[in-house]
Parts: C-alpha cells; sequence; structure tokens
C-alpha cells in the first residue's frame, strides 16, 4: 500500500514523481481514494489554502469548424444538432462579460471555435476586451485556436490576462482523436501565448480511450509547459461525434485523475471542467479537494449544472471564493 499522505510530503519538499508513482495513483485501490484525495488536499491546502477560483465560458463562435477532432461537437466531421454562428458582436462579449461580474466570475473566457482566429476577429476581440477591463476589471482569458505571434502581442497589449489552448490528450495517443493538427501545433500554440507575456492555460480531456500511462503523460507534458492553468476535462460524449457512446469513467476514477494532476503540478490552477456534472455526479464536491477551480454555468456545447448549485456546493464544502479584487491584488 502506498502511503499517499508521505508521498504528498515529498512533493511539498519539491519531489517530482516517477513514472511509477504516477501509475500508482491512477490505480489506487478504490478504498484507498478518500486516503489519497486527503493527501492532495494536503498539498492544495499548502498553495491555495481554502480559495476556490470560478471561471465562465462564453461561445463567442460556434460550430462550422475545419478541423476533425473526434470528440468536438463543432468540428467538420461531427453530425451533431448545434448552433453554428460566426464571431459574435461586442455587445454579447459584454453582456457575458457583466453577467460574470455579477456573479462574482474571477476569470471570463472568450471561446471561439476554428483552426485559428483571422485578423479580423482577433480585432473584434481585442475591442471587446478592452472595454470589459474599463468596465468590469474582470481577468480575461481568450481561446481562439492555434495563435500567430503577432496576434499573441495584440491581445496581451489589448488586456489578455491568460490564453487557452488544450493539449487534450497525449503525444502518443494524438493522432487517434485527431489529423488535421498535430501535436506540435498545440504546443506550439502554448508557447508563443507564453513568450508573448499571456498566462498559458492548457488541459486535457480525459476519457478518450487512452491509456493510463497517457494520463501521466499528459500531466507530465503541462509540467513541462509550465502551463499556470490547467483545465481537466471529463469525456462527455456526444452523439453525432465519432467518439459518441463512449462512457469508460467513473467518478472514483475522475478523482484519482484530478489528485495525479495536483500532484504532478502541486503549485498550479488545477480547474475542474467540461464533464464534471456527468462524470464525477454526486462526487463532484470531492473534486475540490484536489482541484481549486470550476467552470460555472454552461461549457460550449452541453449544458453544465445552475449557478446557484455551485455556489451551494462551495458553501457546503467551506470553501472561500476567491473574489475579483484578490485576482487583482495577486496579479499584482
Amino acid at each position: 500500500m502506498m502511503n499517499w499522505r508521505e508521498l504528498s510530503e515529498k512533493v511539498l519538499e519539491g519531489h517530482e514523481l516517477t513514472n511509477d508513482e504516477a501509475c500508482s495513483i491512477l490505480e489506487c485501490p478504490d478504498e484507498e481514494v478518500l486516503l489519497l484525495m486527503h493527501a492532495a488536499y494536503q498539498i492544495r491546502k499548502h498553495y491555495y489554502g481554502n480559495k476556490v477560483k470560478l471561471n465562465m465560458i462564453m461561445n463567442a463562435k460556434s460550430g462550422l469548424c475545419p478541423e476533425n477532432c473526434g470528440y468536438c461537437s463543432q468540428s467538420s466531421i461531427s453530425e451533431a444538432p448545434i448552433d453554428s454562428y460566426r464571431m459574435v458582436n461586442k455587445e454579447t462579449l459584454l453582456t457575458g462579460a457583466k453577467r460574470a461580474h455579477d456573479l462574482n466570475i474571477g476569470t471570463y473566457c472568450i471561446v471561439a471555435s476554428g483552426r485559428g482566429p483571422s485578423n479580423r476577429e482577433v480585432d473584434q476581440v481585442v475591442d471587446a476586451v478592452k472595454e470589459i477591463k474599463e468596465t468590469y476589471g474582470l481577468k480575461v482569458c481568450a481561446c481562439l485556436g492555434i495563435l500567430k505571434p503577432e496576434q499573441a502581442k495584440r491581445l496581451k497589449e489589448a488586456g489578455v490576462d491568460r490564453y487557452n489552448h488544450n493539449l487534450n490528450t497525449s503525444k502518443n495517443h494524438h493522432d487517434s482523436i485527431t489529423t488535421s493538427h498535430t501535436y506540435d501545433d498545440r504546443v506550439n500554440t502554448v508557447v508563443t501565448a507564453k513568450e508573448s507575456g499571456l498566462s498559458p492555460c492548457s488541459g486535457v480531456i480525459v476519457g478518450m480511450k487512452e491509456s493510463v500511462q497517457d494520463v501521466v503523460d499528459m500531466a507530465k507534458s503541462l509540467r513541462a509547459l509550465d502551463a499556470d492553468s490547467i483545465p481537466v476535462n471529463f469525456l462527455h460524449a456526444i452523439d453525432g461525434t465519432p467518439l459518441e457512446g463512449v462512457d469508460e469513467l467513473n467518478p472514483l476514477y475522475c478523482l484519482k485523475v484530478l489528485a495525479l494532476f495536483r500532484f504532478i503540478n502541486p503549485s498550479k490552477e488545477i480547474r475542474i471542467s467540461g464533464g464534471r456534472e456527468v462524470n464525477l455526479r454526486s462526487l463532484q464536491p470531492l473534486g475540490l479537494y484536489a482541484a481549486n477551480s470550476i467552470f460555472v454555468g454552461d461549457y460550449l456545447t452541453t449544458a453544465g449544472q445552475e449557478e446557484s448549485a455551485d455556489h451551494k456546493m462551495l458553501q457546503d464544502l467551506g470553501f472561500e471564493i476567491e473574489s475579483v479584487e484578490e485576482m487583482k491584488l495577486a496579479a499584482e
């Protein structure tokens, strides 16, 4: 039996998990999961106390994507019935920002489908972000696809704080999920954002027929990239996509995944993201003993739970929502 508490103490002293230690977390016996989560909580508490960061997505452009990502309802090969529209106008982005501000959401995420943004789309985001920062002071994350250096620079100058571009899966498993871009295309976009001064946000989707080793490789790759924020998504298989009907996850395994990401990326923002409601189910609250961030509200083309339920969950756990003002102070 692995001594999870001892392992967490080693991590806090600077130990980097071996491959065997990392795999052992995902293979943790179910009856030890509470001990594992307690150990993960010791790391989480050291860096974040009982604070939780809230994030909200604005689906600023939906569908119309030429990529062939097997999990995505917006891809060119998806037959899922979704709303498709081009980049929304400035007023819509501002309305979303006001809603985020009113709900005490710390980070407002502007997400657009597609391989990468046109310069015109970057113009639209830049114009809106300047006013969002002036009016609401929110932390803004942009997720617009593969980014050119000059576009990254413009977003940074406009006030965008963070750029998200997920690795999604391991290098080894990448071609099983998409062939319209490479794994290195994704890594390079994260690097481009980072070099421009944007805080790098990059995460994964677990449950896409990958192996235990693939999940370990994902967590270690994000450590190597030094991503500041790591969204951990759990596959919510959508009818009409190539991964339709895939259902490999259970709540206890999802908790082990979150613990793994905390152990491997101890000081980073670990966010429970898409698919948490359908995969963690009644164990959602336990996930926050490893993670310190969640998305509130709906995702891109799937629904989340009611914001009031999320706030109640945090209240019941005794956790505190990190306010916009606290996030501003931390950034300074």
